[in-house]
């Protein structure tokens, strides 16, 4: 027996995960008193909560299927979307310290302690409310619809007129693309194949029809978030996310086996899969990632990865600075070997289900469906589901820390902490409704997560510096902040909104059709169509590159689909910085996916830099006293108890020098400081988890070759 597409098997598993969440939410209601309770779990968490939580932070299971569609696009070069941040783990060896010494609540308070200004804090807590609402909360939705759909579907004796023709309309379009990319089409089909591209870029095709509507899911998974961050703040996710953790990695594998028995081993996928689609960095000239883009992409994430609040609330949690550390560090690690996993099951999905995927997003849904057994399909929607609720839990905390701390308090001073942990608790499913809202406006979760990598630029930048250099000023600080939200937030939604701009004949200017010529090990299928003469001979293929569109992620679509006459229109973010060198004359017309996705990033990093830079020199520095102390704060180790760690930072604030002689440029400006016997073995042995890291995933790769 069935409901709404699951067995009853699958049903109990998921039931009983609900009911554990709930139990362990009212378990620790009990135990939050005050502010820091809710929002810091008293500053107690030890090295295995403090991995737990940065793990569940970092790895949300529906990265999974962002990892198994981009790599399904693009090929193995397609991970680094979510394994690029490989590289900055040994950074977080010392970030994760910074964040703990500054002995703050929310990341705004960190803008009020710096520079003495309430205005700043507010800004950072409205910027980063919206972005977080956009890139985590609403992305999060998405990401988990697009996994589950595919496993709540219809029977195909249950399907309407409409919904049986859609459904032969997505095996038309995937047969004429095949075609397509092999040689050109009759006018005839041509013309069809074109109708039924726009349908397919606007999410209209698809090879099943399912139950799963997004309201609904929304809705019921969102409450359950609300209603367990509600009562047990962030111990409770901490602990949630101790039990994610074991099903993340089993989720994360669990597809692996039941995939290759189904294709017939290692050496099957190598034949049914082409050869640069198992290359690390990108595969042909379709690909988005190649050494320049993962680069550019490296650059983004290394400046911005400061900026986002979960850093203040995680890190400040820990009870101590080696907690903080080997939390982050090794949950960042632990990460990067299950994305390996989550990128070879997007390379089993290609060898699965061939390259014509209608929404690639719902693979790892797909795959899950085909290949595994009942009880085990309640186990990965769990884990999924699991995983939305563990990071949409801890993000939900810190936010409704930003609507307490520095939105609300600063206007309602005084009140009992009683109070303000009501407010807290209120603010929780306002902030997640409003998730849900912007959610059912977005649809391509690779897009959504590029746009979240570039907007931690906004906030990542100042904080950045604001660790690292004396001489950034508030002015500066807000005139960057400002011009970068419009520049890669505020334009880039607005214009696709506009039609006179979305459908004007320069707005949707594609790149141009290339075909290119790969040489590969020819397949069992080359020798029968008379191509090869051996399985592993040298072939050369020809392939026709579709154009892409120039300024818009998603594409250009016809405004009336069924109408070939019907004018075009930019879908999606518009890509403002390319916008910006075609204005300087550049033919970005020429350009191939990983040039388009290099553009953007470079301008998006150099922007930010370039203004806080520029403005602060021009602009009167900070309080001299006020600098003086927040610095010698970031300085002072934090001690065993709160009480003694009370004790050293006065003793700083009454010698602000006393830890000058660590600057490893004295009497400058810029705070970087020396490295103890600690430092340096920590950095040493994460560059070298970051080459095993590497070598394991090349080798996956190269099996059965």
């Amino acid at each position: 027996m069935k409901i709404l597409g699951l067995h009853l098997v699958d049903v109990a598993v998921l039931l009983t995960y609900v009911v554990a969440v709930l139990w362990i939410g009212k378990a620790f209601s009990h135990g939050v008193k005050n502010d820091k309770d809710f929002f810091l779990g008293g500053r107690s968490l030890g090295r295995w909560l403090q991995f737990f939580l940065s793990f569940g932070n970092m790895t949300d299971p529906s990265q999974a299927t962002t990892t198994a569609s981009s790599v399904y696009r693009q090929g193995a070069g397609g991970a680094w979307l979510a394994l690029i941040t490989l590289f900055l783990t040994p950074y977080y060896w010392f970030m994760n310290v910074w964040f703990r010494r500054a002995r703050l609540t929310t990341m705004a308070d960190l803008f009020e302690a710096r520079f003495g200004s309430r205005f700043l804090a507010t800004l950072y807590a409205v910027t980063m409310l919206m972005i977080a609402i956009i890139g985590v909360i609403a992305g999060g939705n998405v990401m988990a619809l697009k996994t589950l759909q595919p496993l709540m579907v219809k029977e195909p004796a249950a399907y309407t007129v409409e919904e049986r023709q859609m459904v032969a309309d997505y095996h038309e379009f995937a047969e004429l693309r095949k075609q397509r990319q092999t040689g050109a089409l009759p006018a005839a089909k041509e013309a069809r194949y074109d109708t039924l591209r726009d349908h397919y870029n606007r999410g209209a095709l698809q090879p099943y029809v399912t139950y799963l509507k997004p309201i609904t899911f929304y809705l019921v998974s969102t409450s359950l978030v609300a209603v367990f961050i509600m009562l047990g703040g962030l111990k409770a996710s901490a602990v949630v996310d101790a039990i994610q953790a074991m099903l993340v990695v089993l989720i994360s594998v669990i597809l692996i086996p039941f995939g290759l028995a189904r294709i017939g081993g290692v050496g099957v996928l190598h034949e049914k899969v082409p050869d640069v689609m198992f290359n690390l960095f990108g595969g042909d000239m379709a690909s988005e990632y190649t050494w320049y883009s993962i680069a550019a992409l490296l650059l983004v994430q290394l400046i911005g990865i400061a900026g986002t609040q979960a850093n203040m609330t995680i890190s400040g949690s820990a009870k101590d600075e080696m907690a903080a550390r080997l939390g982050a560090v090794t949950g960042g690690f632990s990460k990067r070997f299950v994305t390996i996993a989550w990128a070879y099951c997007g390379l089993l999905a290609i060898a699965l289900f061939g390259p014509n995927l209608s929404d690639p997003d719902q693979a790892w849904g797909l795959m899950t469906r085909e290949l595994l057994p009942v009880g085990l399909i309640g186990i990965m929607i769990t884990g999924i589901l699991g995983g939305k609720i563990a990071l949409l839990g801890a993000q939900s905390v810190v936010l409704s820390g930003l609507v307490v701390k520095n939105l609300y308090e600063p206007l309602f001073p005084g009140r009992s902490e009683r109070h303000y942990i009501i407010v807290a608790r209120v603010a929780v499913p306002c902030l997640l409704a409003t998730g849900v809202l912007v959610g059912l406006f977005l649809n391509s979760i690779v897009a959504i997560l590029k746009f979240a990598i570039v907007l931690l630029l906004v906030w990542g930048t100042p904080v950045t510096l604001v660790f690292l250099w004396r001489r950034v000023t508030q002015t500066a600080v807000m005139v960057q902040v400002v011009a970068t939200v419009v520049f890669i937030a505020v334009i880039p939604a607005v214009v696709p909104g506009i039609p006179s701009l979305a459908r004007s004949d320069a707005l949707t200017l594609m790149t141009r059709e290339q075909t290119i010529t790969v040489t590969t090990e020819a397949t069992a299928a080359d020798v029968a169509a008379g191509r090869a003469r051996t399985v592993g001979e040298k072939l050369q293929k020809t392939r026709q590159l579709e154009p892409v569109s120039v300024y818009f992620e998603e594409g250009v679509v016809r405004v009336d689909p069924n109408d070939p006459s019907s004018p075009k229109t930019g879908k999606g973010l518009f890509r403002t910085e390319v916008f910006l060198l075609k204005l300087l004359g550049v033919d970005v017309a020429g350009f191939n996916p990983a040039q388009l996705l290099t553009t953007r990033y470079l301008v998006d990093a150099f922007i930010p830099i370039a203004l806080l830079i520029a403005v602060s020199l021009v602009t009167k520095p900070t309080d001299p006293q006020r600098v003086a102390r927040f610095y010698a704060r970031m300085k002072t180790p934090v001690a065993k108890t709160l009480e003694l760690d009370a004790t050293e930072v006065a003793a700083s604030y009454a010698q602000p020098g006393r830890f000058d002689h660590l600057k490893l440029f004295p009497h400058s400006n810029w705070e970087f400081t020396k490295w103890d016997k600690v430092d340096a073995l920590g950095f040493a042995a994460c560059c070298g988890v970051v080459g095993l890291v590497l070598l394991v995933f090349k080798g996956v790769l190269m099996l059965g070759s």
